[in-house]
C-alpha cells in the first residue's frame, strides 16, 4: 500500500468512525453529543452533505430555524443535485421563516429532482396561495392530490382557493368529495365557507 493509498485509507476510517459515533448518539436520544460529532465532522471534512444534512435536522429539532436555514443553504450551494428531501426540509424551514420567494424556488428545485414528492407539491402550493397566484396554486396542490388522493389537506387548500376566487361550485365539489373519507374536513369547510353541500 502506497502512503496515499494509506492515507486515504486512514481518512475514510476515520470519516466511518465519526458516523458510527454520531448514530450512536442519536441512538440514545443525546441530540447534543451528536451535533458535536457533526461539528467536528465538518471542521475536518468541510461540506459533508450527511454532516451538514444531519447537522440541519438537529438544528431544526431544537427549533434553532435560521442556524438549520444556513446549513441547508450550505448543503444545496455545494451539493445541488444532493437529493429532493434536501431541497424539501430546506423550502420547508424557509417557508417557516417567512422567506416565500426562496421558498417557492427550493420547492421547485426539490421537484425537479424528484416530480412524485407530493409533500413539495404541497408547499409549493402554499407558498403560490400567499403570494395570491391563484391559478399555479390550482396546479401544485392538484398534482399534490393525484399523489396522494386520501391526505384532505391539499383538497382543503383547494376549496380555499375556489371560494377565494368566487367559485363556490368548485369548492362544494370538493366538499362533497371530502364527505366520503374525511366527513370532518367536509364540515369544517362547509362551517368556514357558509357553504351547504
Amino acid at each position: 500500500m502506497s502512503v496515499n493509498q494509506g492515507t486515504a485509507f486512514h481518512h475514510r476510517w476515520h470519516y466511518r468512525r465519526l458516523k458510527w459515533e454520531a448514530m450512536f448518539w442519536l441512538a440514545l436520544g443525546r441530540n447534543a453529543r451528536a451535533q458535536a460529532v457533526f461539528d467536528r465532522m465538518l471542521d475536518e471534512f468541510p461540506g459533508d452533505p450527511y454532516a451538514l444534512t444531519s447537522r440541519a435536522h438537529l438544528l431544526a429539532t431544537a427549533g434553532r430555524r435560521e442556524e438549520a436555514i444556513a446549513d441547508y443553504r450550505e448543503l444545496t450551494d455545494r451539493h445541488p443535485d444532493y437529493g429532493a428531501a434536501a431541497w424539501f426540509n430546506y423550502a420547508f424551514l424557509l417557508e417557516e421563516a417567512g422567506r416565500y420567494g426562496e421558498a417557492e424556488a427550493a420547492f421547485r428545485r426539490a421537484l425537479e429532482l424528484d416530480p412524485k414528492l407530493d409533500r413539495a407539491w404541497y408547499g409549493l402550493g402554499l407558498v403560490l396561495i400567499r403570494a395570491h397566484r391563484f391559478d399555479e396554486a390550482i396546479e401544485a396542490l392538484k398534482r399534490n392530490t393525484e399523489l396522494q388522493p386520501m391526505s384532505p389537506y391539499a383538497w382543503y387548500q383547494l376549496a380555499r382557493v375556489h371560494v377565494d376566487r368566487h367559485e363556490p361550485e368548485e369548492a362544494a365539489k370538493i366538499i362533497r368529495h371530502l364527505k366520503g373519507f374525511e366527513p370532518k374536513v367536509a364540515a369544517q369547510l362547509e362551517r368556514e365557507t357558509g357553504l351547504a353541500v
